[in-house]
């Protein structure tokens, strides 16, 4: 079993915060929302996670050498503002991996009190060719939670249930060690076709993070003019730290 650690950069109290778990999914989407947290919250780098099975790279930004995969806070909080946690990466981690790195992120938010783990990603929806959710090619949100409490607080999001399928990669390895340790874990997922942008799936996640944390009025169109923006950037990221190993697929029945 590879060895994950996350070592602590800069000491921040996470009490009661909710963790965003950024790491790749179908479309880039769960990258997007990491990424434009990070910004849209000013956040820091508090930690890195690594590994001995991770590439050996750095990524350089704005001068300064960054881990492969990184833990962001935010600096400062106003009364009555949550504290958020967010993984961000450029790596597509190899299938051996996803059950440590998955861990690796419930064991931090165990330890650090935190509240709440949110993995977003892409969707598959299984359909016949020329099927549209609802006829209007409108994108749907769904979410599954771990507990109780967790499948309420969705209740505050535009999202609908996700009933049946399966979910992969770091966010099933996520909900399964949420239903396991009675940790509240929340995946919200986003219809990925090829037909649809991907930053637009991003940007209806973000609506929905919105809804049931941050409560700041994000609307819709000028998230997807940001998100289409990240995507662009992010797909050269994800090119020049691409590995051999594809990022883990989700896929849905409706």
């Amino acid at each position: 079993m590879a060895n994950v650690e996350i070592v602590e950069l800069k000491k921040t109290d996470l009490r009661n915060a909710v963790v965003i778990d950024g790491f790749p999914s179908v479309g880039l989407v769960s990258s997007i929302v990491a990424n434009y947290l990070i910004a849209l919250l000013k956040m820091e780098y508090i930690a890195v996670m690594d590994s001995d099975s991770f590439p050996t790279l750095s990524l350089i930004r704005n001068g300064e050498p960054l881990g492969p995969a990184r833990v962001y806070a935010r600096p400062e909080l106003k009364p009555g503002e949550p504290q958020v946690v967010v993984f961000s990466t450029e790596l597509q981690p190899s299938a051996n991996l996803l059950r440590d790195i998955g861990t690796a992120i419930a064991d931090y938010a165990q330890a650090q009190k935190c509240r709440l783990i949110i993995s977003a990603g892409g969707l598959i929806i299984e359909r016949e060719e020329g099927v549209e959710p609802d006829g209007t090619g409108e994108i749907a949100v769904y979410g599954i939670g771990s507990t109780e409490s967790a499948q309420e607080l969705l209740l505050q999001a535009d999202a609908e249930p996700f009933v049946e399928g399966v979910i992969s990669g770091t966010a099933g390895v996520l909900l399964n060690e949420g239903r396991r340790r009675n940790l509240d874990v929340i995946t919200l997922l986003a219809e990925a076709r090829p037909d649809t942008a991907d930053a637009r799936a991003a940007a209806l996640i973000l609506v929905a993070i919105d809804q049931m944390i941050l409560h700041m009025n994000l609307n819709v169109e000028p998230l997807c003019k940001e998100a289409e923006r990240l995507e662009a950037q992010l797909k050269v990221l994800h090119k020049d730290a691409q590995r051999k190993s594809r990022p883990s697929d989700v896929q849905g029945y409706t």
